[in-house]
């Protein structure tokens, strides 16, 4: 059995149609038909229903398909481990890491592991926590640093890196810009300027809101720090930011309070897939942050 001709099927069975597996393999539509024919040949048994209208998967071609997939699997992480081996000490990580926390958060953490392994590229991609866990999921990231931490139990490998609570941005001529701090029923009818919906930490206050008996009245979100805090400054919202993002605001026309009685926290956890073939790189950039947080603490 050649594995080729699995790659071949569950590229055919993932899309149900010849045409759209040829486009992504850059392999001829004959070659994979007859790829297919040879494994179900092998096998004795028909891997698809063909009909005029559509393709589909046989019982057996499902069963097939369950089984393909952990061979790929199995083979792919062979192949990464002999190159790593061929390829020692260098390589590529690929991190995910939201723009909440900035490159900056890591800078440290990068300079130690540079000197470490000078030859390993580091590509930083920033997205929200969501689109960095599916990164991590699918495979086009190796590590991610998200907001909210995963439950134990679930696909990925997890460090807990942070908890840190969220403080309220006001501007200094707001009403409560001169209270020590503010419980969150007393944002029921301020206007909110938040991160996109494709980031954990609006999940949190939307929920913390609720808990509070409304909902926030929002008027503008975002990705990027600077852009909230410009809003605020201009006097068109409020805007929640964990406190060591509030600790370096330098800007005397925006008051920075405390959140009373407040369960919103910014959660740091590195991630990484479980049961995944780690390349040397990856692994020893696991190993350098466990010692810097260590060294953090």
């Amino acid at each position: 059995m050649d594995i080729r001709h699995l790659e071949y099927f569950a590229e055919v069975a993932q899309h149900l149609s010849f045409t759209k597996a040829s486009q992504t393999l850059h392999v001829t539509q004959p070659s994979i038909s007859k790829a297919i024919k040879n494994l179900e040949g092998e096998l004795g048994v028909p891997l698809f229903y063909r009909s005029s209208k559509q393709l589909e998967l046989t019982d057996a071609g499902k069963a097939v398909l369950i089984n393909a997939k952990k061979v790929l699997h199995a083979f792919k992480n062979l192949t990464l481990e002999l190159t790593d081996i061929m390829e020692l000490k260098s390589g590529e990580i690929r991190i995910g890491i939201p723009p909440i926390v900035g490159a900056a958060f890591f800078s440290k953490l990068i300079s130690q592991y540079k000197e470490k392994l000078p030859l390993v590229k580091i590509t930083l991609t920033e997205v929200g926590t969501k689109k960095i866990k599916k990164g991590v999921e699918d495979g086009s990231l190796d590590i991610g640093l998200i907001c909210t931490v995963p439950a134990q139990g679930s696909s990925f490998e997890i460090i807990n890196v942070l908890k840190d609570p969220l403080k309220l941005i006001v501007h200094r001529e707001h009403p409560m810009a001169s209270q020590k701090e503010v419980h969150f029923s007393e944002l029921a009818n301020e206007p909110f300027i938040l991160y996109r919906k494709d980031f954990t930490l609006y999940d949190l206050i939307i929920e913390e809101c609720s808990k509070n008996d409304f909902q926030p009245n929002i008027v503008c979100e975002s990705s990027q720090k600077d852009f909230l805090l410009g809003m605020v400054e201009g006097k068109l919202g409020v805007a929640l930011l964990p406190s060591k993002i509030c600790n370096d605001i330098n800007n005397r026309e925006l008051i920075v309070l405390p959140m009373s009685e407040s369960a919103v926290n910014l959660e740091l956890g590195m991630i990484w897939k479980k049961d995944k073939y780690l390349s040397f790189a990856v692994r020893e950039f696991i190993a350098v942050s466990e010692e810097y947080l260590e060294s953090e603490v």
